[in-house]
């Protein structure tokens, strides 16, 4: 049932390639802990965004493609919900991809609140994917854009070949742990998981087209 006066306004955004063999019926029970969460009764009953202005959720059947720019009312407990949604989304990928979720404070008032109020916002970064190659993939590609980023307002891009190499490193060790790891019927050491902690800087603006 839809949440009133729910403290957070929690926004889903991301693109996922899916299986050329995935069909809707495929995909609306993999997105049940969302749309169900939001009070709805199917996929198209709650595919609809809080905000009239995002798309909401939508498949692309012609492209396989599934996007998501969807906000709904909630609190703390919609974290509940995102390991199963990545866990089923796993099943369906065709490659790896990033969700991104955003817990919005809806009574934070950012011009108009009691001076030093800090809001509740949060975010986290999910990753999906067939395998963990491919989640490790869109983990590091996304790394290397921040990485590269940052350091390109004080070195030249062309100079910053030898850090991009060290990132791959990394990640090549990780890779080879977790292999290795399950090899051995053990569970991967230090695999960070599926979604990261909380985010840095500012706030951060409601949509994220």
């Amino acid at each position: 049932m839809p949440r009133y006066n729910a403290p957070f306004e929690i926004h889903v955004h991301g693109q996922v390639a899916l299986r050329t063999d995935v069909r809707f019926e495929q995909l609306q029970e993999a997105l049940k802990p969302l749309w169900k969460y939001a009070g709805a009764r199917s996929l198209s009953d709650g595919a609809n965004s809080s905000y009239e202005d995002e798309p909401g959720i939508k498949f692309d059947a012609q492209e396989h493609l599934l996007q998501m720019c969807w906000t709904v009312a909630g609190d703390y407990d919609f974290r509940q919900t995102l390991d199963e949604l990545c866990m089923n989304l796993n099943d369906i990928a065709d490659s790896g991809a990033a969700v991104e979720v955003t817990f919005y404070d809806a009574d934070f008032d950012e011009e108009d609140g009691p001076p030093g109020t800090e809001s509740r916002d949060d975010f986290l970064m999910l990753f999906v994917g067939p395998n963990p190659a491919a989640i490790m993939q869109v983990q590091r590609d996304l790394l290397v854009q921040d990485v590269v980023s940052l350091m390109e307002r004080h070195f030249d891009g062309a100079e910053l070949s030898g850090v991009v190499s060290e990132v791959d490193k990394l990640f090549t060790q990780r890779f080879d742990a977790l292999v290795s790891s399950l090899a051995l019927g053990k569970p991967p050491s230090g695999s960070g998981g599926n979604h990261g902690g909380h985010g840095g800087g500012g706030r951060k603006p409601r949509h994220l087209h």
